[in-house]
């Protein structure tokens, strides 16, 4: 499903867009400047939200706009933002996090371009044993859902609910 709606996209520098080398600025991970060019083009509103700060971050954002990459805000919700907006919460209102510390990881820029465009989330491969695990207590679920059994009880009170 391909939607014309337009996020909010917070987008980390280090791990994210270059290679994880803090202080210094790592190579570029492929596709990511490239990949967030098109979703400027697509009118999306990328936040640089980054550890970064005073020359750090200078350098940060000089080298995005060495490659075309302007961020319509860094680290606020928006250009004007002042400290005093932010009485309230340093949390960003963004639609979408793109981040390397991510559970299940960063994807890849095209997979994640995907996945912006049509709406679908990212799914982590789990390992055969985890899927086993799930599937186990699953069957038990079901099993006892069929036979009209009550859930399982366990802890400190389960003999007051037999």
């Amino acid at each position: 499903m391909n939607t014309n709606r337009r996020y909010t996209i917070a987008v980390d520098f280090d791990g994210t867009i270059v290679t994880h080398e803090y202080p210094k600025i790592g190579t570029e991970i492929p596709g990511a400047v490239e990949a967030l060019k098109e979703l400027l083009r697509e009118g999306h509103r990328l936040i640089l939200w980054t550890v970064r700060e005073r020359e750090l971050l200078e350098e940060a954002l000089a080298w995005c706009e060495e490659r075309g990459l302007v961020f319509y805000s860094v680290n606020s919700n928006f250009p004007e933002e002042t400290l005093e907006d932010r009485h309230f919460s340093r949390k960003l209102k963004a639609d979408i996090f793109i981040d390397d510390r991510s559970i299940g990881g960063l994807p890849d820029w095209p997979s994640m371009l995907q996945m912006i465009r049509e709406q679908t989330p990212f799914k982590t491969p789990m390992t055969p044993q985890f899927t086993a695990q799930i599937d186990d207590t699953h069957r038990e679920m079901m099993e006892r859902y069929q036979h009209g059994s009550r859930p399982k009880r366990g802890g400190l009170f389960s003999k007051l609910f037999k």
